[in-house]
């Protein structure tokens, strides 16, 4: 095995997912390995963890598996090298701006969400103050 490819549990460990869900990403397609060991083992490289950690950031802010694989088809097809038209270009753009600004939306959610839940907190620590102090 090359010191470019990793197996399974080492890519586990670097991504914090597990096994279960790696294979499961494997199976719904967003990420293949890049390779086999004789073995049978699955290998991957830094550039398939590097999928597997924009799955992981998308998963908490309830991304859907097609919306993973449509980000991931756009952002693929413009690091492939491949020679894109000016249109076809904008239009892949365009695309990853809309999941940039989604992205964004969902995270101001969560922050006001998390400011309730803070806020919430804080009342029932006073509340078991004030009662400890009765």
């Amino acid at each position: 095995m090359s010191s470019e490819h990793m197996q399974i549990g080492v890519v586990a460990a670097r991504t914090e997912l597990s096994l279960r869900t790696i294979r499961h990403y494997e199976e719904t397609g967003l990420v293949i390995p890049s390779a086999r060991s004789q073995g049978g083992f699955r290998l991957y490289t830094q550039a398939d963890v590097a999928r597997l950690m924009v799955i992981r950031r998308m998963k908490p802010l309830g991304f859907t598996l097609d919306e993973m694989r449509a980000l991931l088809a756009a952002t693929d097809r413009l690091d492939s090298g491949e020679e894109l038209s000016a249109a076809d270009r904008e239009e892949l753009l365009k695309r990853v701006r809309g999941f940039e600004e989604a992205a964004q939306q969902r995270v101001d959610n969560l922050r006001t969400q998390l400011a309730r839940a803070e806020e919430f907190a804080s009342t029932l620590r006073e509340r078991l103050t004030q009662a400890s102090t009765v």
